[in-house]
């Protein structure tokens, strides 16, 4: 792996593969962003949420493990907690709330997302994400 530059050891976003990330956390990494930045462009590339269970699994327990792909609803962000990321991150709600209204915006896309978390735990029959693991999901058969 190569060196990264200065400000950066700490975080490494784009991970899809568990022995990279572990790799990263073991050149001091604290935190992996699960991402397929490129997606978009490369038809075979897996998906943050395929690839998040064995991310989480092989360093979850060294560093933070967070996820990012656009979440399109907070369901898919209680999915993400379920599978192991310990936050996810919102930055396309949050920049059309602040490029809208502002701070006023961004508190009120706060609300509306700490409210469909709500009413998302809820239907798991959980009130705290601390308490999210796979078992609230529901897994295909092959």
């Amino acid at each position: 792996m190569a060196a990264l530059p200065l400000g950066w050891q700490d975080r490494v976003e784009g991970h899809l593969d568990a022995d990279d990330a572990r790799e990263a956390v073991d050149h001091g990494a604290d935190a992996i962003i699960v991402s397929n930045h490129g997606g978009r462009q490369l038809d075979d590339v897996p998906s943050s949420v395929r690839a998040l269970p064995a991310i989480a699994d092989a360093v979850g327990g060294d560093c933070e493990v967070l996820m990012d792909g656009a979440s399109a609803a907070v369901s898919d962000v209680v999915k993400a907690l379920s599978m192991g990321a310990r936050a996810c991150l919102i930055g396309r709600p949050w920049a059309y709330a602040v490029a809208a209204r502002g701070e006023k915006g961004v508190d009120h896309v706060l609300r509306i997302l700490r409210e469909e978390m709500r009413v998302s735990l809820g239907l798991t029959g959980i009130t705290d994400v601390k308490d999210l693991d796979a078992s609230v999901l529901v897994v295909p058969r092959a």
